[in-house]
C-alpha cells in the first residue's frame, strides 16, 4: 500500500456516545457517531484529521475528548458548546444488524482556518438536522469555494430525518456542494421509494458529484463515474460477520483515504484529476473501502483498521 499523503481533512459532524444493546440484554457505551467513525477511520489509516463537531463537557463528552486524542484526531474550536452530549442507543438483533433510537440536538459552530484543509467531509444527521444542518453546508460551501474537495455520505436516520420526501430535497442540496458521494442502497430505499437505484445514482451524477458509491452490505458496492457514465459492481470479501455497527463508515474513510492516496481528492488540482478520471482510476479506492468494511464487521463496534490490518 502506498503512503498516506499530508492532504488535512476537515470532518463536520456529530460524535456522540453509542450505547449498544445486544441479543443478551446487556448495553455496552462506545464513542461514535457516524462522522465522528469517518474521523477516527481516517486517523487509523494515517490521514491528518480534524473534527468539528458539538458536545458537552460532561462526562460523556470528557471521554469522546479522551478518545480523539487517543485516535490522533483534532477537536477544532466551538466543538464544546453543547448543553449534553448526544447518544445513540443502537440494539442489535441476532443476525448482528444495529437499529438506532437517538437523543440528541445539533449545531456547529464556524471553522477557522478553512484554508489548512485539502478535503472536507460530512453525512449523516450533521447534514440534514437543523439548525447546524444549515451551518454544516455553509462550512461546506466556503471550504469549496476555497479549493477543497468534499465528499458526502447520506447515511439517511428515519427516525431523526422527517419525511422522505423533504430529507431527499435537503440531501440533494448537499450532494450539489460534493465531488464524492457514498449512499445504501437502503438509503436510496428509503429516500426514492419505487425508483429503481441505476435511475437514482444517474440523476444524482447529474447534480455534480464526479463519483458516487452505491454500497450494498454483504453484497459489496457499485460506483459510478459521472462524466464518463461508466459504472461497475464491485464484490464485498466473504467474512463472518460480528455485528455491522460503523461498517458504512469504515467504508467512507476507506474511500476517502484511497482517493486522497491516489491523488484524486485533496484540493483544486485533485478536483480536476477526480473530475477527468475513468472508472479504472477509482476503482482501486472502491476495493480499499471494501476491505476497510469487511474488517470493521468482523469485530464488535465501529472498529477503524489501519494499513498494518489491510496490509
Amino acid at each position: 500500500m502506498s503512503e498516506p499523503t499530508t492532504v488535512r481533512t476537515l470532518v463536520i459532524g456529530e460524535a456522540l456516545v453509542d450505547a449498544v444493546t445486544r441479543p443478551g440484554g446487556d448495553t455496552e457505551e462506545h464513542v461514535g457517531g457516524s462522522p465522528a467513525n469517518v474521523a477516527f477511520g481516517l486517523a487509523a489509516l494515517e490521514h491528518p484529521v480534524d473534527l468539528a463537531t458539538w458536545i458537552a463537557t460532561d462526562e460523556r463528552g470528557r471521554r469522546i475528548e479522551d478518545v480523539c486524542r487517543e485516535r490522533g484526531v483534532t477537536l477544532t474550536a466551538g466543538s464544546q458548546g453543547a448543553p449534553f452530549t448526544s447518544v445513540a442507543h443502537a440494539t442489535v438483533d441476532a443476525t448482528g444488524a444495529a437499529t438506532y433510537v437517538f437523543d440528541l440536538e445539533w449545531q456547529v459552530a464556524s471553522v477557522p482556518g478553512l484554508t489548512a484543509y485539502g478535503h472536507v467531509h460530512t453525512g449523516s444527521i450533521a447534514a440534514v438536522l437543523e439548525p447546524g444542518g444549515g451551518q454544516a453546508r455553509e462550512i461546506l460551501t466556503v471550504a469549496r469555494d476555497l479549493g477543497a474537495t468534499v465528499s458526502y455520505d447520506p447515511n439517511a436516520r428515519p427516525s431523526l430525518m422527517g419525511l422522505p420526501e423533504q430529507a431527499r430535497r435537503t440531501i440533494e442540496d448537499s450532494i450539489r456542494l460534493s465531488d464524492l458521494v457514498k449512499v445504501s442502497d437502503e438509503d436510496i430505499a428509503w429516500l426514492c421509494p419505487g425508483e429503481p437505484e441505476e435511475d437514482v445514482l444517474r440523476a444524482w451524477s447529474e447534480l455534480g458529484p464526479a463519483v458516487i458509491v452505491m454500497t450494498r452490505g454483504a453484497e459489496g458496492a457499485v460506483v459510478r463515474v459521472s462524466r464518463t457514465g461508466e459504472q461497475q459492481a464491485l464484490p464485498a470479501p466473504r467474512v463472518e460477520v460480528v455485528d455491522t455497527v460503523g461498517a458504512g463508515d469504515s467504508f467512507m474513510a476507506g474511500l476517502v483515504s484511497g482517493l486522497i492516496d491516489a491523488g484524486l481528492l485533496g484540493g483544486p488540482d485533485a478536483r480536476t484529476r477526480l473530475q477527468r478520471a475513468r472508472l479504472a482510476d477509482v476503482v482501486p479506492a472502491v476495493e480499499r473501502a471494501l476491505a476497510t468494511g469487511a474488517l470493521t464487521v468482523q469485530r464488535a463496534g465501529a472498529h477503524a483498521p489501519t494499513r498494518s490490518d489491510l496490509a
